[in-house]
């Protein structure tokens, strides 16, 4: 049996390449994929060599990257991690055959994994599958956003996402996947109000279509447009906090110039350029701010193991309950044949074409 695989060679060039399926073994099981979902960020940063894994070594155990070999060299196997399989055989009485859940094994027709070192998150019979791409990882990366707001005010005493955004003002950079999934969870927790600021048209439709509120950065100055209207007392004006969510310098300095005096910011995105605009003797240093990174590789420190990853994709196919007809129609831009997966990552990489969320389907 063979499988076949979305693999980058090198820059700019992705191919669609067959290797032999690895063997069954006694406690694994095998699943065929229905759908993959692309990640256009972390994906198209190992289409353009943009990753600093290509070309640095990530030394895990310091938390640096240093000089020497890349960490992840070209070709790249393992691309994605969005992905819903259907269980086709099993050795293990953990899964069961014909289950459907959601997995992290990249762009591939077929997987065969071990329940004991990776996760398979069934989905629940009410969801349909399609949106399952968003369980395994990409919700909770947005969910452990909204846990960083949470922690920022309460510590490791922590009940709900809702303890980060319930009553606040909340505004949300981007409107990428990232931030309109975060922006959503932030209004299912009880915001007191979410406003999404990007300069694109399009993806300010996609947002209000999904009921949110929108603003052009690029137009009155949303700084002064939020200040002015979210007033907490004299000289204290502003988001609650700010979730930053588009991987730009003037992203970040957005984010900063909304906030109120010691806000903080939670910040989601991927700078692969840097962020050399980023004015830190402004309103950072004046109003005394914060910034969090809130990356799915770990959450705030003193709240494992109550807040895993499990807990996380629970809250997401809660999140996908309440808002899955609305994502289903705005959100996913494109569902395409896995075949054509080569063309389309590179078309979105060179901008020739753009979509907001591309599924592949097997």
């Amino acid at each position: 049996m063979r499988d076949r695989i979305v693999a980058v060679t090198a820059p700019g060039r992705v191919e669609l390449v067959e290797q032999d399926a690895a063997p069954m073994e006694e406690g694994t099981f095998r699943v065929e994929t229905l759908y993959s979902g692309v990640s256009a960020g972390t994906e198209l940063s190992f289409v353009k060599g943009t990753n600093p894994y290509l070309n640095v070594s990530w030394n895990a155990d310091l938390g640096l990257f240093q000089p020497g070999a890349a960490s992840t060299p070209y070709p790249v196997n393992r691309l994605g991690y969005m992905q819903v399989g259907r269980v086709v055989e099993s050795a293990t009485p953990a899964i069961a055959v014909g289950a459907v859940g959601a997995m992290t094994y990249g762009h591939r027709t077929g997987y065969v994994a071990d329940p004991v070192k990776e996760r398979f998150v069934p989905l629940p019979d009410d969801l349909d599958p399609l949106l399952g791409v968003y369980v395994a990882h990409m919700g909770p990366i947005c969910a452990n956003g909204i846990l960083h707001a949470a922690a920022d005010v309460h510590g490791t005493d922590v009940r709900s996402l809702a303890d980060g955004v319930r009553g606040r003002r909340v505004a949300v950079v981007g409107s990428g996947v990232v931030a309109l999934l975060t922006a959503l969870f932030a209004k299912r927790h009880g915001a007191a109000s979410v406003v999404v600021l990007d300069p694109t048209p399009q993806r300010r439709a996609v947002a209000e279509a999904l009921g949110l509120e929108t603003l052009d950065p690029e137009a009155d100055d949303p700084a002064v447009v939020l200040k002015t209207r979210w007033g907490h007392a004299a000289g204290d004006r502003g988001a609650d906090v700010v979730f930053q969510c588009r991987g730009q310098a003037w992203a970040m300095h957005l984010a900063l110039r909304l906030l109120r005096p010691q806000g903080t910011v939670i910040d989601l995105a991927f700078y692969q350029a840097g962020a050399d605009e980023v004015r830190f003797g402004e309103e950072f240093h004046h109003n005394g701010l914060s910034v969090r990174c809130a990356q799915i590789g770990r959450v705030p420190r003193g709240l494992a193991p109550i807040w895993d990853r499990e807990r996380l994709s629970a809250e997401t196919i809660d999140l996908l309950r309440a808002y899955g007809e609305e994502i289903r129609k705005h959100l996913i831009s494109a569902v395409v044949p896995f075949d054509e997966a080569p063309a389309l990552l590179t078309d979105l990489a060179e901008r020739r074409r753009q979509e907001l969320q591309v599924v592949l389907t097997c």
